[in-house]
């Protein structure tokens, strides 16, 4: 992996005159891209995924970092190729709000992160004047009366104006001839204040704007006699240094009013205004992020609306999909160190359905649960009477959702916390909850009414646990599960087949024809809630996904096909379910019982994920389970 990177960034440094770079930028135009037309061609360079059922696209770039906020990106990079053609977007700051932990930052880290690595490839090659402090770009030299012919010819758009001090510098160091300036490559980098600025904004009485436009040197004042002359000011605030790249605004809206006004000429002419100096050209993404209590506040003012006016705005709420909100613990664990303790199966997976329920908005379709609704926003395609397609339409009725609820800074917390007990050497998802319910109690921040609501939510999380947990004995009973699955799925298909025929099926023993056994295919479609009224479409349905696997020449399964997969095994287990009853609560089991316990504890460790302590409080949970159960 390593090597691989090695190669990909394998930059090495250039130094030239300007007409050897004129001449590269005749043979490669893309030398001379703005701003945000690299970080668009950046995240492009790691590959885009067309989701054809969507109609949408997906940035590889983003998937190892951020997880659920696909609607924000997309947002993101909408304005990217819109500023990158060099419309009049390219002039407006892009501003991200919602909740705290919601990925706003993360995504921003990742922008400056790649784009620090794109300069080192030959693809995001960039050059600047050698001797600038701003770093701008060499073709600000050409003359402003040829440019229209270099338009012309050359097919190069030349954008801005020379700062002042490449302006002397060309004047007086060059005796005006431009050939003579020298190039040099530049790799951006936040650390080394070049192409990537951060500004974090601190007490207002303290903090002073020369952290954004830079300072005069009183030292050079006396050597060039003129607090004008571009040679005795540093350009070395966060604006001039993220010339050519981008600059992030911590909690932009924190900020005194002073520094915002700077914005104004930045976001609406690309220009900076500097002390002493005219405007100076910049040619930087502008990206900022802050809270959605600012935010709100920030859109309340009046005395803003022209720096409103400039803004581009782009909600990021929090993830709502369990399976992405299981990829961000997954992330954040490692980075942490809980060696020696064992994860067990579905730890995480329940702590998200808490987190991801207590974002969703109660359901105005009648029949639809907090629950439900979950499961379909995870991707499933049929839940209970609604489907997939259904999704669009749920979303259309929300207004805020993703805009509240847990964080998943809290639930990582919490999770941590149990994996930190002393003497822990495994987390089941009961220890997950009960951390979590722990955490609400002592929480500061949180209402009565929000800690019923969300003790309501622990319990639906467990509810799911529960069919989970039960499901996972079934299986490790079980070792021919599958053969079993696939072979009452085959019963059900024939059984399907011949009823939708109309037709009798041939008995394998006696082999005499019978009806169809309709009394087979209830009870597996019931374990589904697919009423009488609903039999003949539902197995119309499952005809026709059979007949599109045949047709793309793939084997339809059980799991083809999610409420069926649902029903076969709820079928089996309720079969089984005396069997397995019996063996794990007896208390004092005989030697076949135990023999069968140890089976299942080496199935569940083998092929489940389990280890050996979490495989035995698996059983246990699940004995008391069946013990309720009539």
């Amino acid at each position: 992996m390593l090597d691989a990177h090695s190669k990909r960034v394998n930059a090495s440094s250039w130094e030239g005159s300007f007409r050897e770079y004129f001449e590269k930028v005749i043979s490669n135009p893309q030398l001379a891209q703005l701003a945000h037309s690299r970080i668009y061609n950046m995240v492009r360079s790691h590959g885009v995924e067309l989701d054809e059922e969507a109609g949408t696209e997906r940035y590889r770039f983003f998937e190892k970092e951020l997880f659920g906020v696909e609607d924000a990106i997309a947002k993101v990079m909408e304005y990217l190729k819109a500023a990158s053609v060099g419309s009049d977007v390219g002039k407006r700051i892009l501003m991200l709000y919602g909740p705290p932990s919601s990925g706003k930052s993360q995504l921003v880290i990742s922008l400056k992160r790649g784009l620090e690595e794109y300069t080192q490839t030959e693809e995001g090659a960039a050059y600047a004047i050698a001797d600038c402090p701003m770093h701008e770009e060499p073709l600000h030299l050409v003359p402003h009366s040829l440019r229209p012919d270099c338009a012309r010819e050359n097919g190069i758009h030349i954008e801005g104006e020379l700062c002042p001090v490449c302006a002397v510098n060309l004047r007086e160091k060059y005796d005006s001839d431009f050939w003579k300036v020298p190039v040099k490559r530049i790799f951006f980098s936040e650390r080394e204040r070049c192409g990537i600025g951060t500004f974090v904004p601190s007490d207002p009485k303290s903090q002073d704007i020369t952290e954004l436009v830079g300072s005069m040197d009183l030292a050079k004042v006396g050597e060039y006699g003129a607090e004008s002359d571009p040679r005795a000011y540093r350009f070395d605030g966060e604006l001039n240094i993220a010339n050519r790249g981008m600059i992030e605004f911590i909690e932009m809206l924190k900020v005194d009013e002073k520094f915002l006004y700077v914005l104004l000429t930045l976001s609406q002419e690309k220009n900076i205004k500097t002390g002493r100096f005219a405007l100076i050209y910049a040619d930087e993404f502008v990206i900022a992020h802050t809270n959605e209590t600012e935010f709100k506040d920030f859109m309340g003012d009046k005395k803003s609306e022209a720096l409103q006016d400039r803004m581009i705005v782009v909600r990021m709420p929090y993830n709502l999909k369990v399976g992405e909100e299981v990829r961000i613990y997954e992330k954040l664990l490692r980075q942490a160190n809980v060696a020696g303790v064992h994860i067990a199966p579905h730890t995480l997976e329940v702590a998200s359905m808490f987190a991801v329920l207590s974002r969703l908005e109660e359901p105005k379709m009648r029949g639809l649960s907090l629950v439900k609704k979950m499961r379909l926003y995870d991707g499933a395609d049929e839940v209970e009477g609604f489907r997939k397609k259904d999704v669009k339409q749920i979303k259309e009725q929300t207004e805020r959702e993703g805009m509240d609820g847990i964080s998943p800074r809290f639930i990582i917390n919490r999770v941590s916390s149990a994996l930190t007990h002393a003497g822990v050497t495994c987390v089941n998802p009961i220890d997950a909850l009960r951390s979590i319910k722990d955490g609400l109690d002592s929480h500061s921040g949180f209402s009565r009414e929000d800690k019923d609501r969300y003790a309501g939510l622990i319990a639906d999380a467990r509810k799911e646990f529960d069919e989970i947990a039960k499901n996972d004995v079934q299986k490790a009973f079980f070792v021919s599960f599958e053969n079993e699955a696939r072979t009452l799925l085959d019963n059900y298909l024939d059984n399907v087949e011949a009823y939708l025929d109309s037709t009798k099926m041939l008995d394998k023993i006696t082999e005499e024809e019978v009806e169809p056994d309709e009394k087979l295919m209830r009870s597996i479609e019931e374990k589904i809630q697919v009423d009488e009224s609903g039999k003949d479409a539902f197995r119309n349905e499952i005809f026709r996904k059979v007949a599109v696997a045949e047709r793309s020449g793939t084997k339809f399964d059980y799991t083809t096909h999610e409420k069926l997969r649902e029903a076969i095994e709820k079928q089996l287990f309720d079969e089984r379910r005396d069997t397995i009853k019996l063996t794990v609560s007896t208390r004092n089991p005989d030697q076949e019982q135990l023999r069968k316990i140890n089976e299942v504890v080496d199935s569940l460790v083998q092929n489940q994920g389990y280890c050996t302590s979490c495989a035995n409080e698996l059983l246990k949970y699940v004995s008391s389970l069946l013990a309720r159960e009539k």
